[in-house]
């Protein structure tokens, strides 16, 4: 039995292309500002990965499963309600999730609507330790 090919997948189209295609004027600035703090976190640049998540670095992942892809680090995608943040979680960061300001969270995501209301001092240290942890499980070859 063949696995489905992944299909978020590191493109050749120009992250500020795109980001300037995003019609909300305050997610474009945010997202510009996502693109320095992402970049400085991880020492990569943004690419694109699918059309719409800006990534930053990448690791291999192999499931139980068998199946295994390529993934980035951390990344974002600005959509029409909010902007998805995409952020490993790890063991016990509940605690700081909470301090982090208004959002919603879901199993591998987090959704704000602008990056005033959330405190970015704490999306570096949940995004640092995320890194960390994937790095830790998903060791370069």
């Amino acid at each position: 039995m063949r696995m489905a090919e992944n299909k978020t997948k590191p493109t050749t189209v120009s992250v500020a292309s795109f980001l300037a295609r995003v019609s909300n004027e305050q997610q474009r600035k945010d997202a510009k500002e996502l693109v320095k703090l992402f970049k400085e976190l991880t020492g990569k640049s943004a690419k694109m990965w699918g059309p719409t998540i800006v990534g930053f670095g990448s690791y291999h992942y192999v499931y139980e499963s068998g199946r295994e892809g390529d993934a980035p680090l951390i990344g974002f995608s600005p959509r029409k309600p909010e902007i998805v943040l995409y952020i490993p979680r790890y063991p016990d960061d509940e605690a700081l999730r909470a301090r982090l300001g208004k959002h919603k969270a879901s199993a591998g995501c987090m959704y704000v609507k602008k990056l005033e209301n959330i405190d970015l001092d704490v999306l570096k240290k949940l995004a640092k330790k995320g890194i960390e942890t994937l790095r830790k499980r998903y060791p370069p070859v």
